[in-house]
């Protein structure tokens, strides 16, 4: 076993990696860039190395930068956790020539499956069934629009190289192609480099089953069962389960079969996950299965498959790597309960889950897992940590594992219900309702199930009358205050014989709410409130919701959904000239990536305006309204969150 490793990673996947290594007496080395200086895996590993500024080009793809990193601190391997180099061939050539042990496949085997059109094309040769499509080399837009046609609309447009999402585009009209294979490739090339596309024959009711494949290097190769990753938004997955709902035995034998053939083909060493489409429109069936693609690396998902076997499979990691044999032969993996595993984002689900970013001013988990379910938070974040745009995301994933799929679902619901976050949009209410969804609780899911329901599983209902008066009190100072049957000390306003009520100003959403707060000679809090909230004639603070406050807000929590209220400073100015509706600002930091109408010009409400890049996604910013602009950004801007965009001519009086 190794003495020394360096992980090339950060976040929830450098920390996981530690906390096994640690358990194995394997001394481990943390990079970092400027932005994670205090990042929670810098903190958790024995030494740490600062690699470059903040974005990713400067710092985590710094192959030269790691491998010195390494060299420097004594490490003998180096594990890259997954994205940023996970995949990339040349790097573990860097690796190996420096003299270290990358914890992973060989380069040869990544480059075998690095590209999705030459993986297909080695898989058909293997016997393994791949959908049907362009897989080749040849790029021209004739030529792809001309292929689309021959498998038939409605198509998938993938880029060649990564995934995540990223890249792809379904097309269900001729007349959309172009548009849509411009995007895909803008998005492609500025992912991953590589803006060469494939196009395949979309499947009506897909579900995405992937199975764990591990290979040593003595030419041993196992699975470890599936997973389903079909519930997922803009192609990025959501919530994953082990085992795959409704799965049959003679599915199960022909594609785990057929995933470790495809491992055996590229004498594969390490972890990795061979995907499947499956369609699902006649029920699961062993001869409607097809390969997708490889992924190379260890998967975000491999804690439900680490709950269904009872496997770690970082050690299995570090093992393989450092010469032993597989861990277990395949009659010895074992499957038993079922997990899920939910990925708390911050996003605004009910804005097409749009990224956000923000301080996690409150930030807790539940302390003890569901009663018959065991539970495991994965996180590199803790509150007072920034999300910032240089990187994915995600907060936390939380996973859950008990007897059977109901008692894992209702433990995760129970488990989203008890999470807490504030400062950042995040989107655990959605999780909830996805988790309690009648199709999704049946196990009838497939990849559009949460296109198909996103109305209803992003709605959130309003704060009742409780809610708001629990924000008033807070912000109030009510809560604040230590408990007292003295209504003197309860609340700055009281006067004897008679209440002065407090008023303070809350804002929700677009709502501005005046509340009125007043205490009785019991100690009790009076909230009076304007339409359309009912308002609370006695509230009782020491029964009082779940609530945090952080700078400028209060936040109440009503099972998995937050509710956030501005708390405006009576004493700052307000620029009601800024927040007209006169432009559009950016939702978040990026690169305004094009540019699609100019000044002067005349546009109607939906019209496309820009496309802004963000966490390596693009976002269109469409015209709000009718209009003429005044002034537009420019190509190549790099913007933050509340730029002005786009702003229009102002209308005579």
């Amino acid at each position: 076993m190794f003495a020394k490793i360096l992980i090339a990673n950060r976040g929830e996947i450098a920390c996981r990696v530690i906390r096994t290594a640690r358990r194995l007496g394997v001394r481990t080395v943390a990079v970092y860039s400027d932005a994670d200086g205090k990042a929670l895996h810098v903190e958790m590993a024995d030494e740490a190395v600062h690699i470059g500024a903040s974005p990713v080009g400067e710092s985590y793809l710094r192959g030269d930068k790691i491998v010195a990193a390494a060299l420097a601190t004594g490490a003998e391997a180096i594990h890259p956790g997954y994205g940023f180099l996970s995949e990339n061939p040349d790097f573990v050539d860097q690796v190996v020539a420096a003299g270290l042990t990358f914890i992973g496949p060989s380069a040869a085997s990544i480059r075998a499956m690095g590209l999705k059109d030459a993986a297909k094309r080695l898989m058909e040769k293997a016997g393994v069934p791949v959908v049907p499509g362009y897989h080749g080399e040849a790029q021209e837009i004739v030529l792809l629009a001309s292929k689309a046609r021959e498998i038939g609309y409605p198509v998938l447009i993938k880029a060649r190289a990564g995934g995540g999402g990223k890249g792809m585009r379904r097309v269900d009209h001729p007349d959309d192609f172009s548009e849509a294979l411009s995007g895909a490739r803008r998005e492609a090339k500025a992912a991953f480099g590589d803006d060469r596309v494939l196009v395949e024959k979309y499947v009506d009711k897909p579900r995405h089953i992937e199975v764990q494949v591990f290979g040593d290097n003595f030419g041993n190769a196992v699975h470890l069962f599936e997973r389903d990753c079909s519930a997922q938004r803009r192609h990025q997955k959501v919530i994953e389960e082990a085992p795959a709902p409704g799965m049959t035995p003679a599915l199960r034998k022909a594609m785990t079969e057929a995933a470790v053939k495809a491992a055996k083909a590229i004498s594969y060493s390490g972890a990795g996950t061979i995907e499947f489409i499956v369609d699902a429109s006649q029920g699961l069936k062993a001869d409607r299965f097809w390969f997708m693609e490889m992924n190379t690396r260890l998967q975000v998902e491999h804690p439900v498959t680490e709950m269904v076997t009872g496997t770690d499979l970082v050690e299995w990691q570090l093992r393989v790597a450092s010469g032993e044999k597989l861990p277990k032969m395949q009659s010895e993996i074992q499957l038993s309960g079922h997990a899920f595993e939910a990925r708390i984002y911050a996003e605004d689900a009910a804005k097409g889950f749009l990224p956000a970013t923000g301080t996690l001013h409150h930030l807790t988990f539940p302390d003890k897992a569901p009663e018959g379910a065991t539970m495991r938070i994965e996180t590199g974040v803790r509150a007072g940590n920034a999300i910032s745009p240089f990187y994915d995301p995600m907060i936390a994933k939380l996973v859950v594992h008990a007897k059977d799929r109901q008692a894992a679902l209702d433990a995760l619901g129970t488990a989203l219900s008890q999470t807490e976050i504030a400062g950042s949009t995040v989107n655990t209410a959605f999780l909830a309702a996805l988790a309690a969804d009648a199709d999704f609780s049946a196990g009838d899911v497939d990849t559009g199930l949460i296109g198909r329901h996103q109305e209803a599983l992003t709605a959130v209902a309003p704060p009742s009358g409780e809610i708001v008066a629990a924000a008033a009190l807070a912000a109030a100072g009510a809560g604040a205050l230590p408990p007292s049957d003295d209504p003197w000390s309860s609340l700055a306003g009281y006067a004897h014989f008679h209440t002065v009520a407090r008023r303070t100003r809350l804002r929700h959403g677009e709502d501005d709410i005046l509340a009125r707060v007043s205490v009785r000679p019991d100690g009790r809090f009076e909230v009076a409130l304007d339409a359309p909230y009912d308002s609370v004639n006695s509230h009782d603070l020491r029964a009082a919701p779940r609530l945090a406050r952080w700078p400028g807000h209060v936040t109440v929590f009503e099972g998995a959904v937050g509710y956030s209220f501005l708390v405006p400073d009576p004493l700052a100015r307000t620029d009601e000239a800024a927040a007209a509706s006169g432009s559009l600002r950016a939702p978040m930091p990026g690169l305004v990536k094009l540019v699609r109408a100019a000044r002067g010009e005349a546009v109607v409400k939906g019209q496309p305006l820009l496309i802004l890049e963000a966490m390596k996604m693009e976002h269109t910013i469409s015209a709000s309204h009718d209009g003429v602009i005044a002034e537009i950004a420019t190509e190549g801007a790099q913007v933050t969150d509340g730029t002005v965009l786009v702003r229009f001519v102002e209308e005579a009086a």
